[in-house]
């Protein structure tokens, strides 16, 4: 049950959301966890300051999984969630910001897991 939220300050065309959505796909599972369930967000254009400066290349990504993460495999798709930012959308890591956030109760189709 993860869901990545992307606040992203450049512009993202659909060919480009597509690309970053299969890459995080993949990277999921350095959490334990699979596509299968995965859900995606990207707001783009999105204003962010970091240190008080407005970025002109940053990004905010919240990753919620049902359950935790240990902080091994946290710091590991941190690392990949910045060379993703970096390889597609040319955002340096030191202006990504990473949160992890484990849910005890998740809901889906009308019932908790």
């Amino acid at each position: 049950m993860p869901f990545i939220d992307s606040k992203l300050t450049v512009k993202v065309d659909d060919d480009k959301k597509e690309v970053l959505k299969a890459k995080l796909g993949q990277a999921i599972g350095i959490l334990g966890k699979t596509e299968s369930y995965l859900m995606v967000g990207f707001e783009d254009d999105y204003t962010l300051y970091m240190g008080g400066k407005k970025l002109d290349k940053g990004a905010y990504v919240q990753v919620s999984l049902l359950g935790e993460a240990n902080s091994s495999a946290c710091d590991k798709m941190t690392a990949e969630v910045c060379k993703i930012l970096s390889d597609e959308l040319g955002i340096p890591g030191s202006q990504v910001y990473v949160t992890y956030h484990g849910i005890r109760d998740w809901g889906w189709n009308g019932s908790n897991f």
